[in-house]
């Protein structure tokens, strides 16, 4: 699973990171989310995926 985030189009809500926390992590310098690493659980990637409130997460 190659999971990615547009942070052009991230607000830095932090629900991924609080859904996904083995994936994803908060920026603070930019104040948005990043993909720290790849893995996680695939159910709790779907679910920071289909949470995002501006729909900037993406699974390949």
């Amino acid at each position: 699973m190659d999971v990615k985030l547009n942070r052009n189009d991230c607000i830095g809500c932090g629900v991924c990171v609080q859904i996904c926390p083995e994936v994803f992590e908060l920026d603070e310098e930019a104040g948005k989310a990043r993909v720290a690493r790849q893995g996680g659980t695939p159910e709790a990637v779907r679910e920071a995926v289909e949470s995002c409130p501006v729909g900037c997460i993406s699974v390949g």
